[in-house]
């Protein structure tokens, strides 16, 4: 019966306070922390520094990055390790205190093919005093959101369909002032969806080409 042989997993071995630069670092910070010497500990910190500056080469490109690296070394230490360094040792608190979570609106968007950015320019437009620079607010705003809904819905569109999707969105609160008219669109608008505009212009300039071409056979 052949000896079986006992493989051992990262997923079973202690979590890597700083993965990028592997647990052969790990290895070496815990073998530095062992020598008694304070500054033969020292000399192989330095040394362990430059392991991980070749381990890590993007870290040049950060401000302060052989600070950086002090502090990383630290940390794989456990924030134990007695050392002349540049720098004193990072507080563990600091280091690991979470980030303040953002607020998020809960609210879910009421109209997709607008967005909420449209959603805030009308709460901004509600705040403004009736007269003609609400009225010029109102209309660019209507032309800006009929361009959105040609974005996403290839038919043509009312300005009376805009006007009620305005009144809408804004609660009842903006009232559009009649007369206002939005213009017709160009024959030659080009309404695509992020990511598709220079793809779609490149296929009609090819077919473009390609029937200048002929015509000169």
């Amino acid at each position: 019966m052949k000896d079986s042989v006992n493989l051992e997993y990262n997923t079973e071995r202690e979590k890597l306070a700083m993965p990028e630069y592997g647990r052969n670092v790990l290895q070496m910070v815990e073998s530095l922390q062992a020598i008694p010497d304070r500054a033969k500990r020292s000399e192989q910190a330095r040394a362990v520094i430059k392991t991980m500056e070749i381990l890590n080469p993007q870290v040049r490109q950060q401000e302060n990055w052989e600070h950086k690296l002090w502090d990383h070394l630290y940390m794989i230490a456990g924030y134990d390790l007695d050392v002349d360094s540049p720098w004193p040792s990072p507080v563990k608190e600091d280091m690991e205190t979470k980030p303040v979570p953002l607020p998020m609106k809960d609210s879910p968007i009421r109209a997709m093919h607008y967005g909420r950015n449209i959603e805030r320019i009308i709460d901004l437009i509600c705040e403004q005093p009736e007269g003609e620079v609400k009225t010029t607010l109102i209309r660019n705003l209507a032309i800006y959101m009929r361009t959105q809904y040609l974005i996403w819905n290839k038919d043509s569109v009312a300005d009376e369909t805009i006007f009620a999707d305005i009144e809408k969105l804004s609660g009842g609160r903006i009232s559009v002032p009649d007369g206002i008219e939005l213009g017709k669109v160009s024959q030659d608008a080009v309404f695509a969806r992020p990511g598709q505009g220079q793809q779609g212009g490149g296929k009609k300039n090819r077919g473009r080409k390609y029937r200048k071409n002929k015509n000169k056979q």
